[in-house]
């Protein structure tokens, strides 16, 4: 299932205020939360080290946020640079 515009913003919003400005702007910047298939959300991240770090530190956080917003149990939560984007 491909998340809406709407379900996009909203999940990047909820995380703007958990990590804050300064590393929203440089982690999150163009992040694109992109698919569930199953209880997996693909994250697409403005490049490998930014999709490294967004999910060493905060995938935890994009899956409690995605399962409230989506109504749906996300378990993982693969973050990957945008060049691999199907």
């Amino acid at each position: 299932m491909k998340l809406s515009p709407v379900q996009d913003q909203a999940i990047a919003a909820r995380m703007a205020l958990v990590v804050g400005a300064t590393t929203f702007d440089r982690l999150f910047a163009g992040v694109q939360f992109h698919e569930v298939d199953g209880d997996m959300l693909y994250v697409f991240a403005r490049d490998e080290e930014a999709a490294a770090e967004m999910e060493d530190r905060f995938s935890l956080h994009i899956s409690i946020f995605a399962t409230d917003i989506l109504k749906h149990e996300i378990g993982i939560v693969l973050v990957l640079p945008k060049q691999l984007a199907r």
